[in-house]
């Protein structure tokens, strides 16, 4: 599923290439990956201009010139893609937007939505969420302030999306492995140094991750070379079997709460 980091990469590029383009023409191809009737959902949204595109934890928000919003969650399997009639993915897209002879492809929206959406109605949908992590505002006192109340994993505590807004399964591990913690620990055991090491850790890792352009494989347009470079610099996720990059022994698999998890049993305490 796409974390802050790859929503962070799809902004930036849809913002180089549809920011200030008007959408001349929409195509649904499955009802349930939007909340209105078609019909209607297509008259507001044609014509409109992208005035602005901007992320939330693992949301992405179009701002549109009429004053709607199209709110995306890929969920598990969503990807977008940039092309034409001739330069496009041989998957089934859910919804495609044009502009002009451009064209937004959504792919893999069984579980994932775009909703048109009002202020109002943006807001609410999005007032649950936490923290950004990357927000100046995030500070260690707020911190240690919100994390002394869980008593989960850290796992299950830095995927909460309630508590910190963005973080998945991937950066969650990745994140643990550079504050030297197993993603099993309790919050509650935390010594207070520990914590702070977390903390200190969330920031650094998500940034790499942008820099890297997250981990999704899938290009986000023909002869894109950012989308998925972070799988070239993965820490610990998803290297099972593998060296740890700072101890060398091998990276174990486990499973918590159903997720899958990384880690190295060596020098993550």
């Amino acid at each position: 599923m796409p974390e802050l980091p790859e929503m962070e990469t799809f902004r930036t590029i849809l913002s180089n290439q549809l920011k200030g383009r008007p959408i001349t023409q929409v195509e649904i191809n499955r009802e349930k990956s939007i909340n209105l009737n078609p019909s209607l959902f297509t008259a507001r949204v044609r014509g409109a201009m992208i005035t602005d595109i901007r992320r939330r934890a693992k949301h992405l928000i179009f701002q549109l010139n009429n004053g709607y919003a199209l709110l995306l969650h890929l969920m598990l399997g969503g990807w977008m893609y940039i092309g034409n009639d001739e330069d496009n993915p041989e998957r089934t897209k859910q919804v495609v937007l044009s502009f002009g002879d451009r064209k937004l492809y959504f792919i893999g929206l069984r579980l994932g939505y775009l909703h048109l959406l009002t202020a109002a109605q943006l807001k609410e949908k999005l007032e649950e969420l936490g923290p950004e992590p990357l927000d100046p505002n995030f500070t260690e006192k707020i911190f240690l302030e919100h994390i002394s109340k869980k008593r989960g994993t850290l796992k299950a505590v830095l995927i909460d999306q309630k508590f910190i807004a963005g973080i998945g399964n991937c950066y969650s591990d990745e994140i643990c492995w550079q504050a030297r913690l197993q993603p099993e620990r309790k919050a509650s055991e935390l010594t207070k140094d520990q914590v702070r090491l977390l903390f200190q850790a969330i920031q650094p890792i998500l940034t790499r991750g942008i820099e890297h352009g997250g981990y999704m494989e899938n290009p986000t347009y023909k002869g894109d070379q950012k989308t998925g470079g972070y799988n070239h610099h993965l820490l610990v996720y998803d290297r099972e079997g593998q060296p740890c990059r700072r101890c060398g022994t091998r990276i174990q698999k486990t499973e918590i709460a159903s997720r899958k998890s990384f880690s190295c049993p060596d020098c993550q305490k």
